[in-house]
């Protein structure tokens, strides 16, 4: 099914807060996300939630208070990212665990120390978790401008049979 809509996904609260001197606390997070749906944004990426108790505190305020956009909380294709993600996200009417895992080889070879074969079963493995606890599962190819476009393509329709409803190849 094709859409006409364009949907604003705003990740400020995630990757906006990794820029210098852009640091928020709970109640400021919160603040920035009931503004982000007064402005009618579509998906609220509430932050990172194993990275610290903060960030899991504010994406469990933001899901819990925030009605209307969908709620996403991103994690690492690691079983203890999906269920920090999932345990902040469980109280929003509209979860989303956003889930991420490079794909290029230099990222495979130099960051992960894994192959292909590894990272495609890896992250297939990890959508799979991720919709056995939330319905609306997203996946991000990491580093996906520099990997191999054939295998790109293997590792997303890997993930979206794993049960992955929206891909962002960014």
């Amino acid at each position: 099914m094709v859409r006409d809509k364009l949907l604003i996904f705003d990740t400020s609260l995630r990757d906006g807060e990794q820029s210098p001197g852009c640091s928020m606390n709970v109640k400021e997070k919160l603040l920035l996300a009931r503004k982000l749906q007064l402005l009618g944004v579509d998906i609220i990426e509430a932050g990172f939630p194993v990275a610290s108790p903060g960030d899991a505190e504010a994406v469990r305020l933001i899901a819990s208070e925030i009605e209307g956009p969908i709620i996403a909380a991103f994690a690492r294709c690691t079983e203890k990212d999906i269920r920090a993600a999932w345990k902040a996200l469980s109280r929003s009417s509209r979860p989303r665990i956003h889930t991420c895992l490079s794909t290029s080889d230099i990222h495979l070879t130099f960051d992960l120390k894994i192959g292909r074969e590894e990272a495609l079963r890896k992250a297939a493995e990890m959508v799979a978790y991720a919709h056995s606890l939330c319905a609306d599962v997203e996946f991000s190819p990491q580093d996906a401008t520099r990997s191999d476009p054939s295998y790109l393509c293997d590792v997303l329709q890997a993930v979206v049979e794993a049960g992955a409803t929206t891909l962002n190849i960014c």
